[in-house]
């Protein structure tokens, strides 16, 4: 799983880092124990139905993603993270696995290991300081207990995907967050992928 990540990179860095054209939502400081909840960077792809042309985006969503059937933004605080067995099936993730795909860039995260009583965090990072990419999800939930015209009823939300952790990192957890290699970001994040079966097979 994903509890705490590192995310300490200027957004100028991460337009440069993951070829983006646009820039869109509040800015977020750079922190070093991002939290369940708190506002994150990610990066989405998305299809000009006009044009056909495609334009990738730097955007701020909150860390927890709401479904667009909750009654309340709170329940994002129990999906920070979806697993990559049962995305595409679970009705929180399914839509969004399909339609609304996204990057979360990240310096490394934390693993809690357990010994007896106590949890060792475990800083984990890349070999060569490179930034990771999560593979993520979003969604857009519609606040009903604010005004239609009101400026902040529309909220950006989002999960990190996690999966079996490989033999070297599973003594520390079971899970791991997904890590989406330079060579599929692409694939990833291509808006015209939007079956099931093509889905998984990335996954």
């Amino acid at each position: 799983m994903c509890g705490r990540f590192v995310m300490a990179r200027a957004t100028a860095d991460l337009v440069s880092a993951f070829g983006v054209d646009d820039v869109a939502g509040p800015d977020v400081r750079p922190s070093w124990n991002v939290a369940p909840t708190q506002r994150v960077r990610l990066v989405t792809e998305r299809l000009d139905p006009e044009t056909g042309e495609l334009t990738r985006t730097l955007e701020t969503a909150r860390w927890g993603l709401v479904p667009v059937w909750a009654k309340s933004k709170s329940v994002g605080a129990k999906m920070i993270n979806a697993r990559a067995e049962t995305v595409t099936e679970k009705p929180s993730f399914r839509s969004a696995a399909l339609k609304r795909r996204a990057l979360v860039p990240a310096e490394g995260y934390y693993e809690w290991q357990k010994a007896g009583t106590r949890k060792i965090p475990n800083y984990l990072t890349s070999e060569d300081g490179s930034l990771l990419a999560f593979a993520g999800l979003y969604e857009f939930w519609q606040d009903p207990g604010l005004p239609e015209d009101a400026e902040d009823r529309w909220l950006m939300s989002c999960t990190i995907i996690s999966t079996r952790a490989a033999d070297a990192l599973g003594h520390i957890h079971d899970r791991t967050p997904l890590i989406v290699p330079p060579d599929l970001q692409d694939d990833w994040l291509d808006p015209h992928l939007r079956d099931k079966a093509g889905v998984q097979q990335l996954l």
